[in-house]
């Protein structure tokens, strides 16, 4: 398998620092078909070295009052029919640009510091794919070029603001409509009309097929060979949600491909598991750095089914879309799992705070990190959701489930339209400070030589690279008075006193805006693109 199930490494203390940090205010500035008692979710739709022992350090003091230091914060941009960017079909090059922008900026603004961006929405790609057409939510036209190379562009804005970026693959859906001939003539659905199904009014590719589930990895495989992603990324689409009075098509298939199999369930979870685990594979031959991660439906199996479930009642997505997510954790073929547990504290049939110790728990046996799906897109709606701190409550919860590293909430439009007060909230309340991402050490990756620092007294940091390799980006914290080393060692470890982060350039150089106030101490740190980070820089000081 791709990654083994190592031993999580214990997790970071935020200490108590011998003097505070700069003020909390000063760090803001920088900063599928579901049973109907459930509400269906809109969504769903350079090589690292290996890691050096790490230097043995006195233990700080943790204060229980710190914030996490590392989290994952992200958004989910969706581009099927053109929910989030680009948010229509006959933008120039420069609008999209300009709104993939704007989005990029308002994520940093809101302290969230990654992207889960849509790239290959429905068999389709935001790149010039040599296996699939250009996407039709790009221009309106499948086949269509859009005149530049969306995925590039989407890549380096979210480098350039310092943000995680992860790709977001559907991979067996073909198109919202079930009309082959409305496909371009050269799509592989057109050229392989055998590999295809038509259900609940769409198109899709049959898992069960061998030759399908190769094309699906390899279509997808292409982007992540050409481009410098961080992560590649599914949603909660695999066999689709069930249509009421439709069976899936694959009896045929079944009778071909089946095998062993004597039921036809248990063959398709197969199918899944197959493509999950080589997809795994794949990733880890040829860019090991890369995530692989899930945002699966929040329901495994209810424990009135199977005594490994949770105690729910809702829609379970093994049974009922043969997505056997607990699996693909248990077996370590994921790097991060991020359950779609959109449902409020207290929900009877899928209640958040029962969902989220479950996952905990499953993910607790293995390397998996573990990320919540959050519905932004619900706030705003009845019951519970009608109260804008919701989702604050959320995260809340969270903070007593060490288990639980991070939050990705769906999506971007909700969280600036409807849920903007929601948004506003959960900044006041939890994102006030920056969060470092979480790190992965069985991925590779080498902790940076502390970097030189120089300026302060005109409002900038003029920031360069120690020895040895470059590194990805740099931290910068300050503090109030004198430069004081024990300070420094301790008081980095709370992200209260991080200023921001800023992304270095190839030289490994970089620039970082501070306030410049009288009698302050900045000290910047140095991390690699997988998030280690070194020992802190010389002071600056400013009298």
């Amino acid at each position: 398998m791709a990654y083994s199930n190592r031993n999580r490494p214990a997790p970071r203390t935020a200490p108590s620092p011998a003097a505070l940090p700069r003020g909390a205010a000063r760090a803001a500035l920088f900063g599928g078909a579901l049973a109907a008692a459930l509400t269906a979710s809109l969504l769903h739709v350079p090589q690292a070295a290996a890691v050096p022992a790490p230097q043995a350090r006195n233990a700080c003091e943790v204060d229980p009052k710190a914030p996490p230091k590392r989290q994952m914060r992200a958004e989910w941009i969706a581009g099927v029919q053109n929910i989030d960017w680009p948010s229509g079909q006959n933008m120039s090059v420069e609008d999209q640009k300009a709104e993939l922008d704007g989005l990029y900026d308002e994520a940093v603004a809101n302290g969230l510091n990654a992207v889960f961006v849509q790239v290959r929405p429905t068999a389709d790609a935001f790149w010039p794919s040599p296996h699939e057409p250009w996407s039709e939510w790009l221009t309106g036209e499948q086949g269509r070029d859009p005149g530049y190379d969306p995925l590039e562009y989407a890549v380096q804005a979210a480098h350039e603001r310092n943000l995680e970026f992860h790709a977001w693959y559907n991979p067996y859906r073909v198109a919202m409509h079930d009309d082959p001939a409305r496909l371009v003539e050269d799509h592989p659905a057109r050229q392989n009309p055998d590999w295809v199904f038509a259900y609940g009014g769409k198109l899709y590719y049959n898992p069960g097929i061998p030759e399908v589930r190769e094309f699906v990895i390899r279509a997808m495989m292409d982007s992540v060979e050409n481009y410098d992603i961080d992560g590649v990324h599914f949603d909660d689409y695999f066999y689709p949600y069930p249509v009421e009075g439709e069976e899936i098509p694959d009896a045929d298939a079944f009778a071909e491909h089946g095998g062993d199999f004597d039921d036809i369930e248990d063959w398709r979870r197969d199918n899944v598991d197959l493509m999950v685990r080589d997809m795994s594979e794949a990733i880890n031959a040829v860019k090991p750095h890369v995530k692989f991660g899930i945002s699966p439906f929040g329901i495994w199996r209810n424990s009135s089914t199977d005594p490994e479930g949770s105690d729910t009642g809702g829609f379970q997505s093994y049974d009922q879309q043969y997505a056997d997510s607990r699996k693909w954790v248990t077996e370590g073929w994921l790097d991060y799992i991020n359950p779609q547990i959109y449902w409020e504290i207290g929900l009877p049939v899928a209640d958040y705070s029962v969902l989220v110790p479950w996952w905990e728990e499953v993910a607790s046996t293995t390397d998996t990190h573990l990320y919540i799906g959050q519905a932004a897109y619900k706030v705003g709606n009845e019951g519970a959701w009608e109260d804008p701190n919701e989702l604050s409550r959320h995260l809340d919860f969270n903070r007593d489930h060490e288990g639980v590293q991070g939050d990705v909430y769906f999506s971007a439009t909700s969280l600036r339209t409807n849920a903007e007060e929601a948004t506003e909230i959960l900044v006041a309340d939890h994102y006030s400070s920056p969060a470092l991402i979480p790190i992965k050490d069985d991925l590779g990756g080498t902790v940076p030589a502390p970097p030189r620092v120089s300026g302060g007294e005109d409002g900038t940091l003029s920031i360069a690279s120690g020895p040895g390799e470059k590194p990805a980006y740099y931290a910068v914290y300050a503090f109030d008075g004198a430069p004081d080393r024990e300070r420094a060692r301790c008081g980095i470890e709370d992200p209260r006193a991080m200023l921001g982060t800023v992304r270095a350039d190839e030289d490994g150089a970089a620039t970082f805006d501070v306030p410049g106030d009288a009698d302050t101490t900045y000290y910047v740190t140095a991390l690699d693109r997988l998030h280690h980070e070194s020992r802190a820089s010389s002071p600056v000081h400013t009298p």
